[in-house]
């Protein structure tokens, strides 16, 4: 056996948590302008409208989609800090191109659809980050290792729209650089902030990180895509192939906590508004408060399947999250008899009053119910009635909106931590690049169709359709968790080298 030094010991945990800043950057570079890509889009480019909106805020997933596998393969051929660097480098350019699509005279739309399609090629290293994690730690350590990964990335979801807010002081005006051809206001501040977060990421990896890889009981030894450091160990270590239905399922349930969890984010939104006749602010302020909140769940979620895996085994506790999953989406289901405030919409030379607001909201507002005429300039609230369930399906309550959310807000980062730390156990000591790749490319996935399957059939069925088919899926992963529990074990437990 080889001994790990103190020094080789303090060296490789520096790199672990440069991979940790690499991870929440990726995660911030999404996030801070996420609240104000629409506004900007129609200030730049008035022909661009709302379907054009959800292309740039797909594009970010489709980049990184397309990049995962390509720099997790890179990263199995040569020193992770070529990726890493390379990555971090497109994403700090796409930034800066991000600040400048106001310059063009045309076309400023695409220029707006180019940048955020780099940014998220940019955080395909990702893939890179999490292989690297894998393979620099032992499988006792791994668990707490990835928790904090992807605790370090809800942070940065979290942080994201904070960065932005406070950019939001400088004002739309801001201050013109005119020998930059550099408009610095509240649009293009926070992706400069996020550039030069990156270029100090980059300086971060030249001056702390290293490569190192160890096996699944900490023995230090060289890696194929080392740069010369690392000692060499027995190969044997790396003998037996990987159980590919293991892999296979994984990737399978990791689309399906994404697709759900991305459905839940898209959804949000437009269901307050149709059940609570929330406005658009009051929705998009309301849910920001609740989506934060989840988040800071999250984060203690992440910390405290640490301490628990320990006891109980991944393979436990990520069938237990899907259960929680299952029951949140299983509440948002109506059950009740009161039908949601219709929203009658605008006729020609037509006198119809329409209610506002509904009375749901009524007491938590201390607002009398009030009727307005049809040619009254207020926003129009409550569910449209060219949504024909509308009329037939009964609203789902507040209290059972707010359930959900914690619920999920539980179930999901259970799902997500588990499921990745399976993972790589599962691949054990070889180069997981690629697979990581893949792994990340079937989230980016999840994130794509998830929206598309809520406008779909969420806005022509309505959510009784929608939550009772989310449910379909989620008992599937969970049969398929069934099926496969006994092939979820770590690579050297499956050959006899530890035990489990």
């Amino acid at each position: 056996d080889v001994v790990e030094s103190q020094e080789h010991y303090k060296s490789r945990w520096r790199s672990i948590w440069i991979m940790y800043l690499t991870m929440f950057l990726s995660s911030v570079g999404f996030s801070i302008v996420i609240m104000s890509v629409w506004p900007y889009l129609q200030k730049i480019d008035p022909t661009a409208d709302a379907s054009f909106l959800g292309w740039i805020i797909a594009s970010y997933s489709i980049g990184q989609m397309v990049a995962s596998p390509l720099f997790g393969f890179w990263s199995n051929c040569r020193p992770r800090r070529e990726p890493l660097v390379i990555s971090t480098a497109i994403s700090v350019a796409a930034n800066c191109l991000y600040a400048y699509v106001h310059v063009p005279r045309s076309h400023n739309k695409y220029y707006m659809l180019t940048a955020r399609a780099l940014v998220g090629f940019g955080a395909g290293n990702v893939a890179v980050v999490r292989s690297y994690i894998a393979g620099a730690t032992s499988l006792t350590e791994r668990t707490s290792a990835m928790a904090n990964t992807s605790a370090c990335q809800a942070v940065g979801f979290i942080l994201g729209p904070v960065f932005q807010t406070c950019f939001t002081l400088i004002g739309e005006e801001g201050v013109t650089w005119k020998f930059l051809c550099l408009q610095l206001n509240m649009y293009t501040a926070p992706v400069l902030f996020g550039a030069l977060l990156g270029v100090i990421n980059i300086i971060l990896i030249f001056a702390i990180f290293r490569e190192h890889r160890v096996d699944d009981m900490g023995r230090q030894y060289k890696s194929i895509n080392s740069d010369g450091e690392g000692s060499d160990v027995l190969d044997q270590n790396t003998e037996g192939s990987i159980d590919h239905v293991a892999v296979v399922a994984l990737n399978v349930l990791f689309f399906v906590i994404l697709f759900v969890f991305a459905v839940f984010e898209t959804i949000a939104t437009p269901l307050t508004m149709d059940m609570y006749s929330w406005t658009r602010k009051e929705a998009v302020f309301y849910n920001g408060i609740i989506l934060s909140v989840i988040g800071i769940e999250s984060v203690i979620v992440f910390m405290v399947v640490k301490t628990l895996s320990k006891k109980t085994g991944e393979r436990a506790i990520l069938h237990a999250g899907l259960l929680i999953v299952l029951v949140g989406f299983f509440i948002l289901l109506p059950w009740g008899k009161k039908l949601p405030n219709i929203q009658w919409q605008e006729i020609k030379n037509n006198s119809i009053p329409r209610t506002a607001p509904s009375e749901m909201l009524a007491p938590f507002w201390s607002l009398p119910e009030v009727q307005l005429p049809s040619n009254h300039t207020a926003e129009p609230v409550g569910c449209p009635v060219t949504q024909s369930w509308c009329l037939n399906t009964p609203m789902i309550y507040l209290a059972q909106y707010i359930s959900s959310d914690v619920l999920i807000g539980l179930g999901y980062p259970v799902c997500n931590v588990m499921s990745y730390t399976l993972y790589s156990k599962v691949l054990g000591p070889k180069p997981q690049g690629v697979y990581m790749g893949w792994l990340t490319a079937s989230g980016s996935g999840a994130r794509i169709l998830g929206p598309v399957f809520v406008s779909q059939i969420y806005t022509h069925l309505g959510p009784r359709w929608a939550f009772s088919l989310i449910c379909g899926v989620v008992v599937v992963s969970l049969l398929l968790l069934e099926i496969v529990y006994k092939r979820l074990i770590a690579f050297s437990v499956r050959y006899g080298r530890m035990q489990e």
